[in-house]
């Protein structure tokens, strides 16, 4: 887990996965005044898509990230929805890259996430930034909704998959995924 003493910054960055705890989290930090915007990208939706063609209406979870966001006071204006069809936190990090490089004015994010997903979200982000025409710090923040703390992990099964599965995904960017960033 990374979890860095959070500053002021220009934007949360919201990931998607897990968003029920990462949403709740980002909306303290919204406001307790960390940044004045909620910036995350739109997900894959394949399978919402085969659903929707059938006739049944349900609600991305993006829509539902969106929801719950003003719902927790973020105001609509403060929410920005990139377009793009991510499926990996690699492909968040390659669209937020975009949408900062046409705003020049940012230069410090806050990646909101879970717990065991820290540490690797931040290695993705600060390698995707590198290629911008300007430093920008990335700061991670993990959800405190989540059950995980990453104390004692080895003693609980889930909290074993996380920290096994996290590890082998850090090996994976390490060793072959960071070169396409």
């Amino acid at each position: 887990m990374r979890e860095d003493s959070i500053k002021k910054s220009d934007a949360l960055v919201l990931l998607m996965g897990s968003y029920p705890e990462r949403v709740l989290h980002a909306a303290d930090l919204y406001h307790a005044g960390y940044a004045p915007n909620l910036v995350f990208c739109a997900e894959s939706n394949s399978g919402l898509q085969l659903l929707l063609n059938r006739g049944i209406e349900l609600k991305s979870s993006n829509q539902q990230c969106r929801y719950a966001a003003i719902k927790l006071g973020i105001p609509d204006d403060s929410i920005i929805l990139l377009p793009g069809n991510a499926t990996s936190t690699q492909m968040e990090a390659l669209i937020i890259r975009d949408y900062l490089s046409k705003q020049p004015e940012i230069d410090t994010l806050t990646i909101v996430s879970t717990p065991g997903h820290t540490r690797r979200a931040g290695m993705i982000f600060e390698k995707a930034m590198k290629s911008l025409d300007r430093r920008v710090v990335i700061y991670t923040s993990p959800s405190s909704y989540s059950n995980f703390t990453g104390e004692k992990w080895w003693k609980d099964r889930e909290d074993i998959q996380i920290v096994v599965i996290e590890y082998l995904k850090i090996f994976n960017f390490l060793v072959f995924e960071q070169w396409e960033l």
